[in-house]
């Protein structure tokens, strides 16, 4: 087995790990038959879990997983910090913020987003002796884009729960 293969088996086995381990712990704390915001994470957590992971397992649906595990995990961190939002601790401090809110668990999402980035650059680079990716920040598939993508889904998000 070739070390770039070998590598790629790992990072699909952390991110499934990671993913099915946020998953479980997401059904814990708030049951899908308690509250009906339950639905959004449990489907997109089985969507992650699953379905990515065996995406990434394959270089002609990399692209495919690679924009849908960073939409799942945009979509993890709006709703995550709006439900932060709704409960702030009583005394908001830094500390508070932090420990108190859903902050780490938006970390986790983090380790999620570049995991996924990761297998995407090592599916689609043709040899080690690659250069790094360059371009435009702004544009796909380059970190920017999804920065733009984070923004503008947020302000989507904003409009919709105020409107």
């Amino acid at each position: 087995m070739l070390q770039r293969d070998y590598i790629k088996r790992l990072l699909i086995m952390g991110l499934f790990v990671v993913l099915l381990g946020g998953w479980l712990l997401h059904i814990r704390l708030h049951p899908i038959s308690a509250n009906f915001y339950g639905y959004v994470p449990f489907i997109c957590g089985i969507l992650g879990a699953f379905v990515v992971t065996l995406m990434f397992c394959f270089k002609s649906t990399t692209p495919y997983a690679y924009i849908i595990n960073g939409m799942l995990v945009i979509i993890g961190v709006i709703t995550m910090a709006d439900f932060s939002i709704d409960h702030l601790p009583p005394q908001v401090t830094l500390p508070a913020l932090i420990f108190n809110t859903l902050f780490p668990d938006i970390l986790i999402l983090g380790v999620v987003f570049f995991v996924g980035k990761a297998l995407f650059e090592l599916n689609m680079m043709r040899s080690w002796d690659d250069k790094a990716r360059a371009g435009r920040y702004l544009r796909y598939p380059n970190t920017g884009w999804w920065l733009v993508h984070l923004v503008g889904m947020s302000v989507i998000y904003y409009l919709g729960t105020k409107l």
